[in-house]
């Protein structure tokens, strides 16, 4: 998956770090909150602004940044 489509990193929203596009939601965010139990049902209904094309972003970003490490 081609996770920069969904995500952007700008020094001047939230410290630079990796965002959802259109949003101040980082990849951070998404993945603490399934780390914690929200399905991406819940995540969806609380944020309609993300999709699941999204979420995947976030978890293929991470799965990326794993694999450089």
């Amino acid at each position: 998956m081609d996770f920069k489509k969904h995500l952007e990193i700008r020094p001047e929203k939230r410290f630079g770090k990796p965002c959802l596009k259109g949003t101040r939601i980082s990849v951070y965010d998404v993945l603490n909150w399934m780390a914690n139990g929200m399905s991406r049902y819940q995540i969806k209904s609380d944020f309609e602004e993300i999709t699941d094309e999204m979420i995947d972003a976030c978890l293929a970003y991470a799965a990326d940044k794993e694999q450089r490490l």
